[in-house]
C-alpha cells in the first residue's frame, strides 16, 4: 500500500469511528416525544430511528464493533504511511535509523491519536449530544443495516455481555430509557421557575404534574353532596332547578336514589319545543334524552378517566368502589379544573354540578 493510499485510509477509518460513536450517543440520547409525531406522519428514517432506540443494546453492540474495528485499523493502516513520510525528511538531516524510527512512531502515535480522539470520538460525541434528534435521523438508518448485515456476530456479543451483566443480577434493558419520570420533571419545573427560566403564575404546570399522580376519587363528588333530579322529572322542574342552583347538568337518580344518567339543559330545552312546547314542559324527560354516564373505579387514573370520557364523548363518569357500588360522580368540569383552573358553569357563576 502506498503512503497516500494509507493516508486516504486513515481519513476513511476516522469518519467510520466518527460515524459509530455519533450513532451510538444519538440512539441513546435522542427523545421519543421528537421522534414519534414524525413516524407517525410517515417519515421512514423517524421509523428506523423508533427501531434502534427500541432495540438499543444491539445498536450498542453494532456501535462498539465498529469502534473497536475502526481503532485497531487506523494506527496498523497510518503508521507504516506516516511513518515513511517523516523517515524521509529526517534521513536527510542525518539522523540514525534507530532515533529516526523511534522518533517517527512517537510522532505518528501523537498525530494519530489526537487525530482520533478529537475527529474521531469527541467531535461526532458533542454533536449528537446538540442534536440528538437530528443525528438520528441520519444515523439511525446505515446503523441498522450494518447490525442487519453483522446480526450473528452482534447477536453473540450482546448476549455474552447480557450473560455476565445476570450473573451479577442486573437485568439488561434493550430500550434506552428516552422519557422523564414525574418526579424528574417535578424537579425541571421547580428549577426552572427558581431561575426565571419558566413563568407559571397560574400554576398551570405545576397543576400538570400534580394531575399525573391523581385518581378519580380526589376529584369526584359524592353522591351525598349532588344535587340531583328524580327520575321522571320534567323540562319545567329542571327549568325550575336551573333558577335555583344555576347548574346546566344534573344527575338523574332511580327511586332507590342511585344515579341513571344525567341531562344537559339544552337537551331538555330542545325536546320541550314545538307548537306544543307548553304541554311538553310537563312531561317526564323521555329516556332518550338522559345520558348515561362512563363506569370508572375510585382508583382509576384521572388522567385514564379523562380519555375514557372523551372517548365516550361523555361529560360525567359513575365512580364506583371495589364492590361495584356507585360512591361518586366524576364532572369533567372538575378534572379540566384541575389543570386550568376553575371553570365557570355557562350558567351560573362560580363552581357548580
Amino acid at each position: 500500500m502506498s503512503d497516500w493510499a494509507g493516508l486516504v485510509w486513515l481519513v476513511v477509518l476516522l469518519l467510520g469511528n466518527a460515524f459509530f460513536v455519533g450513532a451510538e450517543f444519538a440512539v441513546i440520547s435522542a427523545r421519543r416525544s421528537q421522534i414519534e409525531p414524525l413516524a407517525e406522519k410517515g417519515s421512514r428514517p423517524a421509523k428506523t430511528a423508533l427501531f434502534a432506540m427500541e432495540h438499543a443494546t444491539l445498536m450498542l453492540a453494532t456501535s462498539q464493533l465498529g469502534i473497536t474495528i475502526c481503532s485497531l485499523l487506523i494506527l496498523n493502516v497510518s503508521e507504516p504511511a506516516i511513518h515513511h513520510l517523516l523517515a524521509v525528511p529526517m534521513e536527510a538531516l542525518g539522523w540514525t535509523a534507530a532515533v529516526v524510527d523511534v522518533t517517527a512512531f512517537v510522532i505518528t502515535l501523537v498525530l494519530v491519536s489526537f487525530l482520533h480522539v478529537v475527529f474521531g470520538e469527541m467531535v461526532p460525541k458533542n454533536l449528537a449530544f446538540s442534536l440528538p434528534d437530528r443525528a438520528v435521523l441520519l444515523l439511525a438508518t446505515p446503523l441498522v443495516w450494518v447490525s442487519k448485515l453483522f446480526m450473528p456476530v452482534i447477536w453473540f456479543l450482546n448476549a455474552a455481555a447480557n450473560g455476565v451483566l445476570r450473573l451479577f443480577r442486573v437485568e439488561p434493558k434493550n430500550e434506552a430509557a428516552s422519557t422523564f419520570t414525574l418526579d424528574e420533571v417535578a424537579t425541571i419545573v421547580d428549577q426552572s421557575r427558581r431561575e426565571g427560566v419558566l413563568t407559571d403564575n397560574a400554576g398551570t404546570v405545576a397543576a400538570v404534574v400534580e394531575f399525573t399522580d391523581k385518581k378519580a376519587r380526589d376529584v369526584a363528588v359524592a353522591l351525598g353532596d349532588l344535587v340531583t333530579l328524580p327520575q321522571h322529572t320534567t323540562p319545567d322542574e329542571i327549568e325550575r332547578a336551573v333558577a335555583r342552583y344555576g347548574f346546566s347538568r344534573y344527575v338523574i337518580v332511580d327511586d332507590e336514589g342511585q344515579p341513571a344518567g344525567y341531562v344537559h339543559l339544552k337537551d331538555v330545552l330542545r325536546a320541550a319545543e314545538g307548537p306544543d312546547a307548553a304541554e311538553r314542559a310537563t312531561v317526564p324527560v323521555p329516556a332518550k334524552r338522559i345520558h348515561h354516564m362512563v363506569p370508572v373505579q375510585e382508583d382509576t387514573d384521572l388522567e385514564d378517566a379523562l380519555t375514557a370520557m372523551r372517548r365516550a364523548g361523555r361529560h360525567l363518569a359513575r365512580v364506583r368502589d371495589r364492590n361495584g357500588e356507585t360512591t361518586a360522580v366524576l364532572f369533567l368540569e372538575d378534572i379540566i379544573e384541575e389543570l386550568v383552573g376553575e371553570v365557570q358553569d355557562a350558567t351560573r357563576r362560580g363552581h357548580g354540578r
